[in-house]
């Protein structure tokens, strides 16, 4: 059962339900999996994605803030959804399709301004969370399985418009990095989109601050699709959407895209 899948931090899934609808009208990725709806479950724009033959939703939300959703034409039935660090967030949901493969969706904490957990609570949160992901993966290490979403860090050096300016600027600073580093071991994960391109800058949100954000291109490459050992042969076709940055009223990030051959 090949699919395509697409993770995006869409800012809000009712202020952007139009830019949705575009992604699913002109790219028709199978499964599209959101995070920051920044909506209760109850009032995400189900009916136009549904026209659009997205008719199997799963969902954790919260009235204004983080939230997760995934959209998908193939069946899919929810396989858990777990808080994280305790934070009482909506950030993860998980969903399982027909052949078996389970979607993990997160939308990890930003941490903040200040990477210093000392004088800044919502650092600490970050890692804490990333903790209990590494040691969730630890206890039980997942099979069969893709991980995707906003996970708020830029691991390699070439995933930020500059590695020197941003050391000490949270989502490169090394102690985060190290961080997601021991998540993704814990888990045998394999970053697909950096196995397709292995090579040079990449990106997938540039800050709302820059005038020109793509003439500037002052990027980091925030959200992520991984996927267990065991069907990592299975994916191909990674790219990232950077003209959706550009649409009208658009959201900060842009999409990412995997196929998989299950």
């Amino acid at each position: 059962m090949p699919f395509t899948l697409a993770t995006w931090n869409i800012n809000s899934v009712r202020l952007r339900e139009q830019l949705v609808c575009r992604l699913l009208k002109e790219e028709a990725p199978d499964v599209l999996c959101l995070q920051e709806c920044k909506s209760p479950v109850e009032k995400i724009p189900t009916d136009e994605f549904a026209a659009l033959g997205y008719t199997h939703l799963i969902a954790r939300g919260q009235k204004g803030y983080n939230g997760v959703a995934i959209l998908s034409k193939l069946p899919i039935e929810e396989a858990g959804a777990h808080d994280f660090a305790g934070l009482g967030h909506a950030r993860h949901i998980a969903g399982r399709l027909p052949n078996g493969v389970v979607i993990h969706n997160f939308y990890v904490p930003a941490g903040g301004d200040v990477p210093d957990r000392d004088a800044n609570e919502k650092f600490g949160q970050k890692l804490d969370y990333l903790k209990d992901m590494r040691d969730a993966f630890h206890a039980a290490r997942p099979e069969k399985s893709i991980l995707v979403g906003d996970l708020n860090i830029a691991p390699r050096e070439d995933d930020v418009w500059s590695h020197k300016q941003l050391l000490k600027v949270v989502s490169h600073t090394p102690i985060e990095v190290e961080h997601l580093a021991q998540t993704q071991d814990a888990g045998g994960w394999v970053d697909v989109t950096r196995a397709d391109i292995p090579e040079g800058q990449l990106f997938s949100w540039w800050s709302y601050r820059a005038r020109d954000w793509d003439a500037a291109d002052k990027g980091r490459r925030l959200d992520h699709v991984w996927v267990t050992p065991d069907i990592a042969g299975a994916a191909h076709s990674s790219r990232i959407l950077r003209a959706a940055r550009g649409w009208e009223k658009p959201s900060d990030h842009a999409p990412v895209f995997a196929t998989f051959d299950l």
